[in-house]
């Protein structure tokens, strides 16, 4: 077991490094002007009809039963929701495009769960929360704007084209974030703090931008 976490430890760092590298570079960076009418393929993207898989090579073990988000920093109500309290909350349904830094997009992704603008009414953070970090089961941060965090079409989402989405994918619960490189979107969810300070996540602390408009190329800081 030990050899098997040392070689995965071993890809995960090359994995790592290789994108820091494409930081570094700039890599994938057209140095285009957005266009006025914004267009539905940002700069430097291609559309894929598959859904990629990427991520750290460790996916946690989360299921259903296990699976739990905790909400907290500055809000009024602080709360803990297990599979079942977020199945019963109001769902939503949205469809929208998703954009991957490492150049794919993918068209009208039908996705079902709770909208964050119905979290935001329950927990009600206080006046100087302006940004939210997000925490995953296998320890990944990043961070977004409050604003960001509001917006129409974003949801804590369990299932994608009428399936639940799948471990590979971030399942059972990630974040969807359509208007954001799709690393803002955290996978396998687990916490969500409210701060007044913006506080660069994973990959943001590794030369990635803090925000991430994918029409404004923001793939780097």
């Amino acid at each position: 077991m030990a050899s098997g976490e040392g070689m995965l430890g071993k890809m995960m760092a090359k994995l790592v490094e290789s994108k820091m590298k494409w930081a570094r570079e700039g890599r994938l960076l057209t140095g285009e002007a957005p266009a006025p009418d914004k267009p539905r393929l940002p700069p430097g993207q291609r559309e894929v009809k598959n859904w990629p898989v990427l991520d750290l090579g460790i996916k946690p073990e989360v299921t259903r039963a296990n699976w739990k988000l905790e909400v907290d920093g500055l809000v009024g109500q602080p709360l803990v929701w297990t599979f079942d309290t977020l199945m019963a909350q109001p769902q939503s349904t949205f469809v929208n495009d998703i954009h991957c830094v490492t150049q794919w997009s993918r068209y009208d992704n039908t996705w079902q769960g709770v909208a964050t603008r119905h979290l935001i009414a329950l927990v009600q953070p206080t006046p100087a929360a302006r940004f939210v970090i997000q925490t995953s089961y296998d320890g990944y941060t990043t961070n977004l704007p409050l604003a960001d965090f509001a917006d129409d079409g974003v949801l804590l989402a369990h299932r994608w084209e009428g399936q639940e989405i799948t471990g590979e994918h971030g399942g059972p619960v990630r974040l969807v974030l359509p208007k954001l490189y799709f690393w803002k979107s955290a996978k396998w969810l687990t916490k969500l703090t409210f701060v007044a300070e913006d506080q660069p996540g994973f990959w943001e602390t590794r030369g990635y931008h803090m925000r991430g408009d994918p029409w404004n190329e923001e793939r780097y800081g």
